[in-house]
């Protein structure tokens, strides 16, 4: 974790968001900023899919999109819908602690087993269903593949400024990840 950079004020934040969507979302997020009215998304938020994150941010503000683990290798004609005809040029990629798809396969039986039980599928089609899917969403540490997926996405869209972010559920707010 001393790698994440804490924004208690405006002053914390990293130059490069500084004046930036990446700015308002840490303004309304972290800093209680008080709302205002959007009429068009000012950036594209990717998080992942886990029910313990809400960002706190006014309607209209942002495209969201949620994949498990904030891996978004599959997903690239939503972002870039989001830059070509939402006209975004930040695209804030957020990670957070404790995440499920971290260390998939310690999960592997629960994996199945809810499957055959919640779903009703063959145990067999459930074990095969994990090992074929597991390895490509399998992000590894949190914050690593965060910025692993951050420089794929920039080299990918080199006119988006994008920002790999850190949610940390234990206090709801948001970090800068020191990079390098």
């Amino acid at each position: 974790m001393n790698r994440l950079i804490a924004v208690k004020n405006k002053k914390d934040l990293l130059p490069q968001f500084r004046k930036t969507p990446i700015e308002s979302l840490f303004e309304f997020h972290n800093l209680s900023k008080p709302f205002k009215n959007f009429a068009n998304a000012q950036l594209l938020v990717g998080m992942c899919m886990d029910n313990r994150k809400y960002l706190h941010i006014p309607d209209n503000f942002a495209f969201i999109l949620r994949n498990g683990g904030a891996n978004f290798r599959n997903d690239e004609f939503k972002i870039s819908y989001a830059i070509s005809v939402g006209n975004v040029n930040a695209f804030a990629l957020i990670c957070h602690n404790n995440c499920g798809m971290v260390n998939l396969i310690s999960r592997k039986e629960e994996f199945i087993k809810g499957l055959v039980e919640n779903a009703g599928w063959k145990k067999n089609d459930a074990e095969e269903h994990f090992w074929h899917n597991a390895p490509q969403f399998e992000i590894g540490n949190e914050i690593d593949f965060v910025i692993g997926e951050a420089d794929r996405l920039r080299f990918r869209y080199p006119k988006i400024l994008v920002a790999p972010l850190f949610f940390n559920v234990d206090d709801n707010l948001l970090y800068q990840i020191k990079e390098k």
